[in-house]
């Protein structure tokens, strides 16, 4: 059985769960309290020496970290992943594109705003990463207005990692007022098969 290290308000954390989930992988799941430093004691370190979650721990004892180097393993095989190496291509430009001007920005703001009770404290950074919130946004909108999913008719798990953090954008202060496109497609992943809603409890 799979073994899956997490916090159960994280949208990286989310992301490996609904897909063991979706894959019909019996798992368990191990809170993991991030706020109280679990993710840095020498038991968790052991596993995952940069002390964060989640952390996937296969049934034959070896781990895994990084949520989308997850959703790649726990996909492999599956439609998730599109067989065509283009539509191959474009899942994984999603991928970095969620990691690299997205979650940082709209993950951070949220985490400051509602976890960590730093909204004063960040402010100035909640303005500048608050932009580029809101340009990542601009970017889906963009293709989503034009596909039903981010890499055509298809649901891939470019879907599940940017819908970890974009449908709780708003608790970090984002509106989606402006995003027709982006708020139809939340609902669109919601709907497909083996979906189970955010917060995961195990």
């Amino acid at each position: 059985m799979h073994t899956l290290y997490g916090n159960a308000p994280s949208g990286n954390c989310w992301k490996p769960a609904m897909m063991l989930h979706a894959r019909g992988l019996p798992f368990r799941w191990i809170e993991v309290d991030i706020l109280k430093g679990e993710s840095r004691t020498p038991g968790f370190l052991a596993l995952n020496p940069n002390g964060r979650v989640p952390l996937l721990q296969l049934p034959d004892g070896r781990t895994l970290a990084e949520s989308n180097a997850m959703l790649l393993h726990l996909g492999e095989g599956s439609a998730w992943i599109p067989s065509d190496a283009y539509l191959r291509a474009k899942m994984y430009e999603w991928l970095f594109f969620e990691q690299y001007s997205h979650e940082p920005y709209i993950a951070t703001v949220r985490f400051w705003v509602k976890h960590a009770g730093k909204a004063e404290e960040k402010k100035q950074e909640i303005v500048e990463r608050t932009a580029r919130g809101y340009a990542a946004l601009g970017v889906m909108e963009r293709a989503l207005g034009a596909s039903p999913f981010l890499v055509g008719e298809r649901p891939t798990l470019a879907d599940i990692a940017l819908y970890a953090y974009t449908h709780v954008a708003p608790e970090g202060g984002f509106s989606l007022d402006d995003y027709p496109a982006v708020r139809r497609w939340l609902d669109r992943v919601t709907s497909v098969q083996g979906f189970v809603p955010m917060p995961f409890f195990g």
